[in-house]
């Protein structure tokens, strides 16, 4: 064999192996044993430390996008967003669409954090044929049409893209099925009405997780939805979903929630909302204890049900509700410089401030970080709350660690004081 030849064949090998690692080397798949389901990326389980994640500067809405900033606005705006959640041992963010594939790479190679892309699937409205349709109709021809290829061209934008840990498909449908606006309000009784809806809606879904994995086998497609409602619909329409990503506001434990899944739809889950507000509406003040017990609580059962720990073994981890406040989120579109301190919904299972008959969950209070007013650059500072600190010591636990156990997990999280936490908090702001 002649030297040219030789290095032909060399480069032929080099080439291929490269090729080979690129391909591989950012893979996700869902896996499951005979103890539970894990999240692999490149074969090692990740347990999910999430948090949702956005950029509102007080006195603006969900019109403001990050994105259509300058370069040095934006990186200065992750640099120090980032860095608060790489502190507390953030492992993902949740993004809505609209952010590039460059700056989900920028996340990952300067804090090590995976992106869960987001695309709302319809939850909003549509604009179908120049008309606005607040109500969308999973059944529409057109309606179909527009949701499958706007999510199959971000499959196709995002495919490769390095950090990108999965595709997450809407935001609470389910509750959009009968709710007539964005805002937050309690479930009407009599839902039996909507299954007809519901059965369209969740099969698109399967459809277009279909269509993404055809696009991008590479990263795992779930959906968000509104706790387990319809989950005998979903388990008969949504065979191809690879995750059930659930918001759940239960209080300080799930319940079955993990259990029934198993049972039902033989899926594993990924809590894509858990958390609690931060203000007290019984008594009309901020109660960082409070948030920071239900944050403990729901974590340590993150864990509990992970697999390996000797339960149900479906979960894949969390995305804590939220980051920062979201000052817009009682009114939408007016008074955006108010934090507002009305509650919109109620509900029992947050018994710190919950009085029968009244509401008691303050949408603009969810932030582990309360937020402050923006400078003469357009930025804004933040103020890390007891529940900050709690999930800085929550998530050193690891359920996939070599001895991992209940006993374990229990001693970790027996071990976490929440007045040491807000005497953190109070230390640190006092500080700044």
């Amino acid at each position: 064999m002649n030297f040219k030849c030789l290095v032909s064949i060399l480069v032929v090998f080099l080439s291929t192996a490269l090729v080979s690692c690129a391909s591989s080397e950012y893979k996700v798949t869902v896996h499951e044993q005979d103890d539970g389901w894990r999240l692999l990326v490149n074969g090692e389980a990740l347990m999910v430390n999430g948090m949702n994640w956005d950029y509102f500067p007080i006195g603006t809405n969900y019109e403001y996008v990050l994105w259509h900033e300058s370069d040095e606005f934006i990186k200065t705006a992750l640099d120090y967003e980032m860095g608060k959640l790489n502190e507390i041992g953030v492992n993902a963010i949740r993004v809505y669409t609209g952010i590039t594939p460059r700056w989900i790479e920028y996340i990952y190679d300067n804090f090590g954090i995976y992106t869960m892309l987001n695309h709302s699937f319809g939850r909003y409205g549509l604009t179908i044929d120049g008309e606005w349709v607040p109500a969308t109709d999973y059944a529409r021809p057109a309606v179909m049409d527009m949701l499958l290829t706007e999510v199959t061209d971000i499959a196709r934008e995002f495919k490769g893209t390095r950090g990108l840990l999965l595709y997450l498909l809407g935001n609470e449908n389910n509750f959009g099925l009968f709710w007539g606006g964005p805002e937050t309000e309690n479930i009407p009784m009599d839902t039996d009405l909507y299954e007809d809806r519901a059965r369209d809606m969740y099969r698109l879904f399967n459809r277009a997780a279909l269509d993404m994995r055809a696009i991008d086998p590479n990263r795992p497609i779930a959906m968000a939805n509104g706790d387990i409602q319809f989950l005998d619909i979903i388990t008969k329409e949504m065979p191809d979903m690879d995750i059930l990503g659930i918001n759940v506001y239960r209080g300080a434990s799930f319940r079955d929630l993990y259990q029934r899944v198993k049972d039902e739809y033989g899926k594993p889950i990924l809590l894509t909302e858990v958390g609690a507000d931060a203000y007290n509406a019984k008594e009309d003040r901020e109660d960082q204890i409070c948030q920071a017990y239900y944050v403990h609580a729901n974590w340590r059962e993150i864990y509990m049900y992970a697999a390996g720990m000797g339960d149900a073994g479906n979960s894949l981890g969390a995305f804590t509700f939220q980051s920062s406040d979201g000052w817009w989120k009682f009114g939408q579109t007016e008074e955006l410089d108010v934090h507002h301190t009305n509650a919109s919904w109620a509900n029992a299972g947050y018994q710190c401030d919950y009085v029968e008959g009244e509401y008691n969950m303050n949408e603009e209070w969810f932030g582990v970080m309360a937020k402050g007013p923006t400078d003469e650059n357009g930025h804004y500072p933040l103020f890390p709350r007891a529940a900050f600190f709690v999930l800085k010591e929550v998530h050193k636990f690891d359920p996939y660690a070599p001895g991992a156990s209940l006993e374990s997990l229990n001693r970790h999280f027996e071990n976490i004081s929440l007045e040491d936490a807000y005497q953190k908090a109070r230390e640190r702001n006092e500080n700044n």
